[in-house]
């Protein structure tokens, strides 16, 4: 890891620390471990099942994506390659996008393809993971505004979120209506200017770059054209993300104040949106989010709210950064050289 990555990463970790430790202030440290030391541990390590089970279905979408990419992965070597990529994401800052090429250099070594595959491949997990994000969101929300009233906090989360992904799907959809342009343009840009600097060659990068971006957005259309693999993927997505609130819904169970499914179903999927700040995996954030937004849906205390999230980012967070550690070492720790 180099000095500005490894400064960025330490300046990410000191804030999710403190975030955190304003956190447990804020709600009262001895309560939240009074919760945490009477939770249910059969619940808590069902918690951690659910996590296990959400990444093993978004590891098949990752495998499902490559397969259209003609990138052949076993089922094992799959779910290995998406925790480390898992794990990528949660140690580096805005969450996707600081992981996304060490997760691409890691599957390109893996599965033996170019690199810009390995990149289509995780960022079209990440991209097509937002269509049921969104339907969840929408469906949670308006089933719960059926029967409560939805407060400022909650509304204020949905604006936010409907926005950063307008936002991002405008960004994608102009690149993409104008790519041929960015491939024309962009080696065109980039090459004289590194070729400034003695270390660099401005005719080899710009012939390199204009082949990379050609074969980016090849595979991207590859990927689009086949619709059945992307119905299976998207509904792979959808699993994943009741997975993930399954085991939010059993983390409260776990610390004994139940809550509505439906609760976890919209407020998951809507604390992701504090994984884009410059956290490594979105840690603190996404928790004060979580804390944030389940404080006025649930009517818990929130102190048990604190307690549930922690058991809940146990099993979604810490338990793929330890698997997805162990896999990033043994099956490319280069990549994160």
């Amino acid at each position: 890891m180099e000095g500005p990555q490894r400064r960025a990463l330490i300046l990410g970790a000191g804030g999710a620390v403190l975030l955190l430790a304003v956190l447990f202030v804020v709600v009262g440290v001895d309560r939240v471990v009074d919760a945490l030391a009477r939770a249910d541990p059969a619940l808590v390590a069902a918690a951690a099942g659910l996590g296990l089970c959400w990444l093993a279905a978004w590891s098949l979408m990752l495998r499902a994506v490559l397969g259209a990419l003609d990138v052949e992965m076993s089922v094992p070597t799959a779910f290995l390659v998406y925790s480390g990529a898992a794990f990528a994401n949660n140690v580096t800052p805005f969450g996707q996008a600081g992981g996304e090429p060490v997760a691409a250099a890691l599957i390109s070594k893996v599965g033996e393809a170019r690199y810009e595959t390995g990149l289509v491949g995780i960022a079209s997990v990440d991209v097509l993971n937002v269509v049921p994000s969104v339907s969840l969101v929408f469906l949670g929300v308006g089933s719960y505004a059926a029967t409560t009233a939805v407060g400022d906090r909650v509304g204020f989360a949905v604006a936010s979120a409907v926005g950063l992904i307008a936002a991002i799907v405008t960004a994608i959809a102009f690149i993409w209506r104008y790519r041929t342009a960015v491939v024309d343009r962009v080696p065109g840009a980039v090459g004289p200017f590194l070729g400034r600097f003695e270390r660099f060659d401005a005719e080899t990068i710009e012939a390199g770059l204009a082949d990379r971006l050609g074969n980016f957005f090849a595979d991207i259309e590859r990927v689009g054209t086949d619709r059945r693999r992307l119905l299976g993927i998207v509904a792979l997505s959808l699993v994943g993300w009741l997975f993930q609130a399954a085991a939010l819904t059993v983390a409260f169970a776990a610390v004994g104040h139940p809550v509505s499914p439906l609760i976890p179903v919209f407020v998951v999927p809507l604390s992701y949106v504090a994984g884009a700040t410059p956290l490594p995996g979105g840690l603190g954030g996404i928790e004060a989010a979580l804390v944030g937004l389940l404080v006025p849906t649930t009517g818990v205390a929130a102190s048990a709210i604190t307690a549930a999230v922690l058991v809940f980012r146990g099993a979604v967070y810490w338990l793929p950064m330890v698997i997805g550690g162990a896999s990033a070492s043994a099956l490319g720790v280069k990549a994160f050289e």
